[in-house]
């Protein structure tokens, strides 16, 4: 059962009806270890469907261009100010679609066409929107990349600091989308403010552990912080960006009339919601049992042989080399979703595979920790993981640890939806 009920769509369009009923049974079957995805709450969910998605809001509380806004202004403005309460910033956007137009708009505030950028390169744990040359970012910018050590998975800062004090960039982006340590904003904003460029730390990842205390926060820091609202977050699929009161015009602009139109007002309201929920007890003692699971089932993991990138973990991300195991990353991965384990196939440092086949998996706890799962769970998914890997083509051996875990999983709810009793 839906939670909220979907009757009308059931009437209406059965077909697509039928296919969210299909994933939502798929979600509450399998241990979800995607490090992008969580389950949001009923109230997310409940913001996110209502009459807020009728209007259209181009301009900011105070400055629109359509009228009947009284109660939008309101609205948005309940989120700006959990936002900029919760990460202690002096500004905040949450108009961004999505994370890379998060990311887009901070170019667009700061830079011109074939400025110097710098990030973390994509293979070594980097994202698209820093740069990458398949992105627009490292097609219209001029991109330099920093990575890891080979001997230790980790960033070497006097690296990046060579780098920076060569290349000279305009934007200097930390953060990434596979990176299981803790990022040092301390460090990278030194760096920033020797060559006078602009620090963007991308948070998307962790954002929810920075709400909850069990990560560092940049603010203070960076001078813009890019974060997407779902993942550790828990809220819906958007974006805000955050800064120093000194930048906030230059962001405004860019998000619109820069790159985007009217806001989505029903994601906002789900943004704010979710904002709510992440400055209570509750969601912090959450976002340190996601830490506490992370370091449980990497040592799990290390017992049992596998090779982590980084040796460990400090977050809620696990970056797996299966090199040593004799099995690619993608057909592990197909297999562990067969065997009702979701996660994604993901480069590793040096990686000598392609990306579309490489030799990696990516995995998180964040959803699992909402499901109710804590550490003592941890061995089991990790035995789960090893014999999928051990059996990759064997279906029989596949479907039986798919049950077990339908068992496990039989008593942890799942916000959102429940079996029909």
């Amino acid at each position: 059962m839906h939670q909220p009920p979907i009757p009308h769509l059931a009437v209406t369009d059965p077909d697509i009806a039928g296919l969210v009923q299909a994933e939502a049974r798929r979600q509450y079957e399998k241990i979800r270890l995607i490090a992008s995805e969580n389950y949001v709450s009923p109230a997310v969910l409940e913001a996110t469907g209502t009459v807020l998605t009728n209007k259209y809001s181009e301009g900011y509380p105070g400055r629109r261009y359509y009228e009947g806004q009284q109660n939008i202004d309101l609205i948005e403005t309940l989120a700006i100010d959990r936002a900029k309460g919760l990460f202690g910033v002096e500004h905040a956007n949450v108009q961004p679609y999505s994370g890379s137009p998060a990311n887009l708009a901070v170019y667009l505030a700061f830079l011109r066409p074939g400025d110097t950028v710098m990030g973390m390169a994509l293979p070594m744990g980097g994202h698209l929107t820093h740069g990458w040359s398949v992105s627009a970012t490292g097609k219209w910018f001029n991109p330099v990349r920093y990575g890891v050590r080979a001997d230790t998975g980790r960033v070497d800062l006097d690296e990046v600091r060579d780098l920076a004090l060569r290349e000279r960039p305009k934007l200097i982006f930390c953060g990434g989308t596979a990176i299981p340590r803790t990022i040092d904003y301390p460090a990278f904003a030194a760096i920033a403010a020797e060559v006078d460029a602009i620090l963007v730390a991308d948070i998307a990842h962790v954002a929810g552990l920075i709400a909850g205390g069990a990560h560092p926060s940049p603010a203070g820091h960076a001078d813009v912080i890019s974060t997407t609202t779902h993942k550790t977050l828990r809220g819906p699929r958007g974006a805000m960006l955050m800064s120093t009161a000194a930048h906030a015009a230059a962001i405004d602009k860019a998000v619109f009339p820069g790159l985007q139109g009217g806001p989505h007002n029903h994601t906002t309201a789900a943004i704010a919601v979710a904002l709510r929920e992440a400055a209570t007890e509750e969601f912090a003692a959450y976002a340190h049992q996601i830490v506490a699971n992370a370091h449980a089932l990497a040592e799990a993991l290390i017992e049992r042989g596998f090779d982590l990138v980084s040796g460990g973990t400090d977050n809620h991300l696990i970056l797996v080399d299966l090199t040593g195991k004799g099995v690619a990353g993608k057909p592990a991965a197909r297999a562990l979703d067969l065997a009702g384990i979701e996660l994604n196939y993901n480069t590793v440092p040096f990686d000598p595979r392609k990306p579309f086949d490489p030799s990696g998996l990516r995995l998180g706890t964040a959803a699992i920790t909402t499901r109710g799962l804590t550490e003592s769970q941890m061995p089991a998914i990790a035995a789960w993981i090893d014999q999928t890997i051990k059996a990759v083509d064997d279906e029989t051996a596949l479907g039986r640890i798919a049950a077990e875990i339908r068992d496990l999983l039989a008593a942890y709810p799942m916000p959102g939806w429940s079996p029909a009793p």
